[in-house]
């Protein structure tokens, strides 16, 4: 089963001026996705912070945007963690909290073998019922999970039905389609590779860009699955300036500013992330002002 397909958006957590959690402006960042028709959500992510939150606030944010939701869409929650053992604790409590699905992180610092990861997958997925999707983000974490493994966890768990490809290696994806593309469904983790995963058979992406435009994300995947692919490629380049300065420096950083610049102020990253510097803020701001965002 897929837990959705189109665009997820990878949502924000927002802070106010004490770096507390602000959940009013939480609460209208969720009601915007899903009125700009965002198919599923995903807290506690990268984007999120979730290092930085505390068990309470982590719970209270996933608390919070379940009831929010009111399953209106899927709500997917990040649960990765370098222990194994937090793994599945955290899998569990997110079941408990009513979470749709979960998203896991292959373990970061360690660096596992395959066989690692393998056996850190399947802890997690003799913990929960709830649908896995695999994240590989090698960038970030210094581990990279392999198609071939992929595919024999796949075999093994029906509860892990998709994986966040973030790698950026096109041909990596390629071998993962032709092994597990029936079976799965592959989601695009780069905002300017989600045509390409498309075209080789993804159901869509969990997108940094969806904070800032959510309808034109989810347009440009169901586009290309409506058969409309030259729309989707317009979209596709459309939007690649401004994917570019969302990365400019580590997310989420430049994209908690672009929320600031479209009026949806989320405050400044917990330390020890920064505020986005001067020089990418005019840059950022440029980008947005000639997408008349």
């Amino acid at each position: 089963m897929n837990l959705f397909t189109g665009s997820g958006v990878a949502l924000v957590t927002p802070f106010g001026e004490d770096k507390s959690v602000d959940y009013e402006m939480l609460g209208r960042l969720i009601e915007r996705q899903v009125t700009e028709k965002t198919d599923a959500i995903i807290v506690c992510g990268t984007t999120g912070e979730p290092a930085t939150l505390t068990k309470e606030e982590r719970d209270r944010v996933i608390r919070y945007t379940v009831k929010k939701v009111a399953h209106r869409i899927p709500v997917i929650v990040g649960t990765g963690s370098n222990c194994t053992q937090h793994a599945v604790e955290s899998a569990k409590e997110a079941e408990q909290l009513g979470a749709d699905g979960i998203l896991v992180v292959t373990p970061y610092y360690n660096k596992a073998t395959q066989k690692g990861l393998f056996l850190h997958y399947q802890a997690v997925a003799c913990a929960t019922k709830l649908p896995i999707i695999i994240y590989n983000v090698p960038s970030r974490t210094g581990c990279n999970i392999k198609p071939d493994t992929n595919a024999k966890l796949v075999q093994e768990y029906p509860n892990i039905v998709g994986v966040k490809e973030a790698s950026g290696d096109i041909s990596q994806v390629a071998d993962l389609a032709r092994l597990v593309g029936e079976r799965i469904a592959i989601y695009s983790g780069n905002d300017d590779q989600i045509l390409p995963i498309l075209s080789l058979g993804g159901k869509g992406v969990i997108s940094v860009l969806a904070n800032v435009v959510p309808r034109e994300t989810h347009e440009l995947v169901m586009e290309y699955l409506q058969g409309n692919s030259q729309k989707a490629l317009e979209l596709q380049l459309k939007f690649l300036p401004l994917v570019r300065q969302l990365f400019c420096e580590v997310n989420p950083i430049p994209v908690k500013a672009a929320m600031e610049m479209i009026g949806y102020p989320c405050g400044m990253p917990r330390l020890p992330l920064t505020k986005l510097e001067e020089e990418h803020q005019k840059s950022l701001s440029q980008v947005i002002e000639d997408l008349n965002i």
